[in-house]
């Protein structure tokens, strides 16, 4: 069974953004598109990683030739839902010069004197590039919005802006892949209170996890906003159950070959004579 027959046709278009889609009613512990069970993720995702590391390694070769594309995978999602695991199993299995990560946490008092994307446009990941944007401009318009950290009338002109930043991306030869991991609140609560019983997981629990989860009502419409305003044809979103860790890492690298093979990458051809070289070698 190769990794992509695990997938139905329209295992994407089912997780895609569409209008009408309403966050209430996505079934978080569902697996859509996916024939298979956890017992047959393991198989499923080693698969899946050789196929992505080979793609991922042309995408990056071509680059060094003047190809301008590249990736930014953008991660969104309430705490515990599994951004982390994303990046550890699933970037975590290519080839690390290839990709960018970065984590955007609360803005400076630098980066707050400047325009809200000033800071993200820095991040961009370069020709070649899987960039990897764990948390993202949409901050600005999520916490913003639930903690009234700027006027609404600020936020509301945040959404277009933020889709003309990506078609501005799109234009530039960035495929933007936007995922929002959907966790329940019972899911999260479960998953906070293990990292409360085991001490190898303390370092992950952050005392303002429980203040925001104090904020889940707010903060789901606030998504459900982001997701209606800012899911576009250039950019489109993806709302990933995550209740099942394996199911949303599967999925994130279904994503990423699906991406890479619609670019029909091929590897560089040489710049110098091979044969040439065969019989300079030989001779050292």
């Amino acid at each position: 069974m190769s990794s992509r027959s695990y997938w139905s046709e329209d295992s994407l278009n089912q997780l895609r953004v569409t209008p009408g889609f309403t966050l209430a009613g996505v079934d978080t512990r569902a697996t859509p598109g996916f024939y298979g069970r956890k017992k047959h993720a393991p198989a499923a995702a080693k698969q899946a990683a050789g196929v992505l590391s080979q793609l991922q390694e042309k995408l990056f070769a071509n680059s060094k030739s003047g190809d301008n594309r590249r990736i930014l995978l953008v991660l969104q999602a309430m705490d515990t839902a599994g951004k982390g695991g994303i990046v550890r199993h699933v970037i975590g299995a290519v080839d690390p010069q290839g990709v960018s990560l970065y984590a955007f946490k609360a803005p400076t008092k630098a980066e707050l004197t400047h325009d809200f994307l000033w800071r993200i446009r820095k991040r961009v990941p370069a020709a070649g590039m899987i960039g990897v944007f764990d948390r993202s401009h949409y901050e600005d318009v999520l916490i913003a919005r639930v903690h009234e950290l700027a006027p609404l009338a600020e936020i509301k002109k945040r959404y277009n802006q933020i889709n003309a930043f990506e078609q501005e991306l799109v234009d530039d030869d960035t495929t933007v892949i936007k995922v929002m991991l959907q966790i329940s609140s019972t899911e999260q609560k479960s998953r906070l209170g293990e990292r409360l019983v085991r001490p190898d997981k303390y370092w992950k629990y952050h005392t303002v996890d429980v203040d925001e989860r104090m904020h889940w009502p707010a903060y789901q419409e606030a998504f459900q906003i982001v997701l209606e305003r800012t899911s576009t044809a250039a950019a489109p979103w993806f709302v990933v159950p995550a209740d099942r860790k394996w199911y949303a890492r599967l999925v994130v690298q279904h994503l990423l070959i699906e991406a890479l093979k619609s670019m029909v990458l091929t590897w560089p051809t040489a710049d110098f004579d091979v044969e040439a070289e065969k019989v300079r070698l030989s001779t050292t």
